[in-house]
């Protein structure tokens, strides 16, 4: 990482775009922040960059589907006062289940993911 030194306004707002388009197709849009930089020769980003682009597609997400965040939440309080399993309570359980897994592995490979998974190489 001794390429890590200040992306212009541009090249934050390319890899914003980057990040947004490849998140929702089959292709990883982490790996393309790694890649395209190096391809360009721009300067490498932080981690840190990385993960607030990732927070960004987190929040717009979130907002998109608002509605049915609402009704999974609304769902889970009525079946805690209800004392009964409704299909949103379900769902709900069933996505912060399915989230453990990530969540291990983010706080077991951290170090990796600061210095090896940042390689081009690696994750070309």
């Amino acid at each position: 990482m001794s390429n890590l030194s200040p992306m212009t306004t541009a090249q934050a707002v390319w890899l914003g775009i980057l990040q947004g388009l490849g998140e929702f197709l089959p292709i990883s849009s982490s790996g393309h922040l790694i890649v395209v930089p190096w391809l360009l020769s721009w300067p490498m980003q932080s981690l840190a960059f990385d993960v607030a682009l990732h927070v960004g597609t987190l929040v717009a997400v979130l907002a998109a589907f608002a509605g049915d965040w609402w009704r999974l939440l609304t769902g889970t309080v009525r079946a805690l006062r209800e004392r009964r399993v409704t299909p949103e309570a379900r769902m709900l359980g069933l996505l912060a289940l399915a989230s453990i897994p990530g969540a291990i592995a983010g706080l077991l490979l951290e170090e990796w993911a600061e210095t090896v998974f940042r390689s081009p190489a690696l994750v070309a």
